[in-house]
């Protein structure tokens, strides 16, 4: 990355020289996102749409294909068939009716077309009526969480910090939600948590980033907001990777080995704090350079000097 040509004390990176292609890049994540919810929608788990889960233990490596072909035959086309930990480990998750002998039914069909031995580990029924409580209500917590963002920060900064803020934000949760359209993950309320864990951490950034930059508008002399933004992104830059950083060995970690209960947890983490480490640099503060944030936005008001006069003692007046 070239250095800006200003002589300056530390290495000053040009973020903002490349903030339209970055909006380029944004707009086009956006529209993919949006275009896949609305054509596609969400892969929506059990806890939502209500349904039936069973677990199957095989004594030899299950074979997928084979399992979702006999739950086709017997009228479950919708059926979700995947390992749950391992290959001998195979979940099932059906939109069915609470059928207490369902699990039965089902390993009895497996047994019929499996050598090796299967034994059913669990079979649970969750109502839709639950499913269609939590959507609310998550949905209705999210614009809540929005709100009181956005009023936070235009409290605590100014109002075009506000718009910067939420802009990355929407921007962040919309990208998820997208990709997990766009592949048909499976989106159930551990997703939904690490949403809303997306926004604190999106926020978080973007709090980092927006207190810099009013600092730098206030001791800085030359007020030209790109080259403050960038001084500022630069400032904060070391910070951000290195949180980021090790935010994402982490979750690599839970992705991998901490099993399918929490693997879609650590996936949309994963995906949120990559995407909101972009967002903090090149969508909450490419928001502030085209609102033309100046100088004069940081000023703090004048105080009114109160002229008060002087008491004179009585034995000096006339």
């Amino acid at each position: 990355m070239a250095e800006v040509a200003e002589k300056s004390p530390v290495k000053v990176y040009p973020f903002m020289s490349k903030r339209l292609a970055a909006a380029v890049l944004s707009g086009l994540l956006l529209l993919g996102s949006l275009g896949s919810l609305a054509f596609q929608g969400l892969n929506l788990g059990l806890d939502f749409t209500g349904g039936t889960l069973v677990e199957l233990g095989y004594s030899e490596p299950a074979n997928l294909n084979a399992v979702r072909d006999v739950l086709a035959a017997e009228g479950f086309e919708d059926a979700r068939v995947q390992f749950f930990g391992s290959e001998r480990e195979v979940m099932i998750r059906l939109r069915a009716d609470d059928d207490p002998q369902l699990g039965d039914r089902i390993v009895a069909l497996m047994r019929d077309t499996s050598d090796g031995q299967i034994s059913l580990r669990r079979s649970e029924f969750v109502g839709p009526a639950v499913g269609e409580e939590l959507r609310d209500r998550g949905g209705l917590g999210m614009i809540l969480a929005l709100a009181v963002v956005m009023l936070y920060v235009a409290l605590r900064f100014q109002y075009k910090f506000a718009f910067g803020a939420v802009a990355a934000l929407i921007h962040d949760v919309i990208i998820v939600v997208g990709i997990f359209s766009l592949f048909q993950l499976n989106f159930d309320l551990t997703v939904l948590a690490a949403v809303l864990a997306v926004v604190g951490y999106s926020l978080n950034d973007s709090i980092v980033v927006a207190d810099r930059i009013r600092e730098n508008f206030r001791s800085v002399r030359r007020d030209d907001t790109l080259y403050i933004v960038d001084l500022s992104l630069t400032q904060t830059l070391g910070r951000t990777l290195v949180t980021s950083g090790t935010t994402i060995l982490v979750l690599l970690s839970l992705l991998v080995f901490g099993g399918e209960l929490i693997r879609m947890f650590s996936l949309a983490l994963l995906i949120g704090v990559v995407v909101g480490t972009y967002s903090s640099i090149y969508v909450s503060a490419n928001v502030l350079a085209q609102m033309n944030l100046t100088k004069q936005d940081m000023m703090q008001p004048e105080k009114k000097e109160v002229e008060t006069e002087e008491d004179i003692p009585d034995w000096l007046k006339d």
